[in-house]
């Protein structure tokens, strides 16, 4: 009897370590499954948002190129014409027209200037910095705010991709700023640190709540958060109410 009360423990115990170890393996083996099933989640959510911000980045090129060959081609022309005009004929007309010549070489200007922020070439050709330096010049011809640039630590040159990526980013900022925060004085600051830099955008605007904007489908917000993200990055938005916005980017520099 003692012998058959050993044995039927000792097969009690074997079965229950065999069931233990079946739930060990079948949830460390769902654990894996979950790890691998959110990588593959992630990989697919960023290749996603790759595709279109290269979509987003051919559009640009084509309107650039768009401006460049047929709009500006076509005013270019037009001031040509102007420029021919038989004045001594027309002394009635000729502030108008001569009004007429200033606003077109104005608009070509413009035109030029926003083909050349549209167009990635800046940032192959000339690198991120000078190609900042541009579009705060071209941000400063606007007069809407006073626009300080500074730039701190020793610059590192990064892969082209890269910096047209924090190109994009600061140029959504911007574009932010002039769309809402009706500021005097916005301030552009890249700091170069060992390992990243940091990226900082400030104004005095209306301010906001980033919570709530970002809840409610920023499309602004979010394109510069994801961008960031791309390059490993992230973003940080400190904001309220008549107490204008920072907007702060730490990029890793690999």
């Amino acid at each position: 009897m003692p012998e058959f009360l050993i044995g039927t423990t000792f097969l009690i115990l074997l079965l229950s370590g065999s069931i233990l170890l079946l739930i060990f393996n079948y949830r460390n083996r769902q654990m894996i499954f979950h790890e691998s099933f959110k990588k593959a989640q992630d990989q697919y959510e960023k290749s996603l948002i790759t595709t279109q911000l290269e979509i987003q980045e051919q559009t640009f090129q084509n309107i650039s190129r768009e401006i460049h060959d047929n709009i500006g081609l076509s005013l270019t022309l037009a001031k040509l014409q102007l420029n021919t005009f038989d004045w001594s004929e027309i002394e009635k007309s000729s502030a108008k027209l001569e009004s007429s010549i200033q606003l077109l070489s104005a608009s070509i200007a413009q035109l030029s200037d926003i083909s050349k922020s549209l167009n990635a070439d800046i940032i192959i050709q000339q690198g991120l910095l000078q190609a900042l330096e541009e579009e705060t010049q071209r941000i400063r011809q606007a007069d809407q705010f006073e626009l300080r640039y500074e730039v701190k630590g020793s610059p590192v040159f990064m892969d082209s991709n890269k910096e047209l990526i924090i190109f994009r980013i600061i140029q959504e900022a911007f574009n932010n700023v002039i769309k809402h925060a009706n500021a005097s004085a916005v301030q552009l600051q890249l700091d170069y640190c060992p390992e990243q830099i940091q990226i900082l955008v400030t104004d005095n605007g209306r301010g906001f709540d980033p919570e709530r904007n970002r809840n409610g489908g920023n499309a602004g917000l979010k394109n510069m958060e994801t961008r960031a993200q791309i390059l490993k990055g992230e973003m940080q938005v400190f904001s309220s109410a008549e107490s204008g916005t920072n907007l702060i980017f730490t990029i890793p520099i690999e």
